[in-house]
């Protein structure tokens, strides 16, 4: 029964919309703003909306390196989509009642989706190597760092912090996923970050990246920030090792460690930061 749970959530997006959840609380918790519950569900609903499109654009990759989500998604497509149109919807609604920079953020990760995916005389932004990978970046990134400061103003510093170590987890997560479908982008084509680096070169580079996290690491303590947070965010790091070490060895199997793990990273790093959270407040 457990697996039957988590295979629905995974592949209908739920799993992944919690994540973002869960990253969103887990910035109002180092910013030390209270919390938005109404920006909360913003972000969980925008989440499911893109993964939700990128499943229904990616159903000819899927069919090849993830057979059993691409038949669910062929299996439900029409509710599917109109599941994902009103989440939209709702998220929008949501945030534009707080006020603009809340419904600018929420506007952010579709709008740019669109323009990564347009293609002009066989070109698309999609198309180059490790584009991909920023954009999915970059749009959790700023819904993570900018939507808490729709309730209040914080130290710049703060978010170039947070700004940082979101897009490199993020980006790291991102290129994972490509290390499992390389067989299917290999064959249709796609030259992501795996396919054009060799898996090796790949958890190189993407162990280079989660190493940079411990010099910033070190350099915003030893300014006076985020102490509290300080063992929660060591726990990020080693995380992140631990990810790029199993998911990137030549005996990896593919199943649903992958989305467990990587695809759900901030819910662990959110529920362990709760314990050293002050009494949290609610608006």
């Amino acid at each position: 029964m457990s697996d039957k749970i988590i295979s629905f959530l995974t592949k209908s997006s739920i799993f992944i919309a919690i994540n973002c959840f869960s990253l969103v609380y887990f910035s109002f918790l180092l910013y030390g703003i209270d919390i938005d519950l109404n920006l909360l569900f913003s972000s969980f609903l925008l989440t499911f909306t893109v993964y939700n499109l990128d499943k229904l654009s990616n159903i000819k990759e899927d069919s090849i390196s993830l057979p059993e989500r691409a038949r669910f998604v062929v299996k439900y497509k029409k509710i599917i989509t109109y599941a994902t149109i009103a989440s939209y919807i709702i998220a929008l609604f949501l945030s534009f009642i707080k006020n603009l920079l809340a419904f600018f953020v929420i506007l952010f990760p579709l709008c740019i989706g669109l323009i990564y995916s347009i293609k002009i005389s066989n070109f698309r932004l999609k198309d180059v190597t490790g584009i991909k990978n920023i954009t999915i970046a970059l749009s959790w990134t700023l819904t993570g760092t900018f939507l808490p400061l729709a309730v209040s103003a914080v130290c710049f510093i703060h978010i170039i912090f947070i700004f940082y170590f979101y897009f490199i987890r993020v980006f790291i997560g991102s290129v994972l996923f490509d290390v499992r479908d390389i067989r299917g982008d290999s064959v249709n084509g796609i030259r992501t970050i795996p396919v054009f680096m060799g898996l090796k070169n790949t958890k190189r580079f993407l162990l280079v990246l989660n190493s940079t996290l411990v010099p910033w690491l070190i350099y915003f303590y030893y300014k006076g920030y985020f102490h509290k947070y300080l063992f929660v965010l060591i726990f990020a790091i080693y995380y992140g090792y631990w990810h790029i070490q199993y998911f990137c060895s030549d005996g990896f199997k593919k199943g649903k460690k992958l989305d467990l793990f990587v695809d759900g990273e901030f819910i662990p790093i959110t529920m362990f930061a709760l314990i050293f959270a002050p009494r949290i407040q609610f608006i």
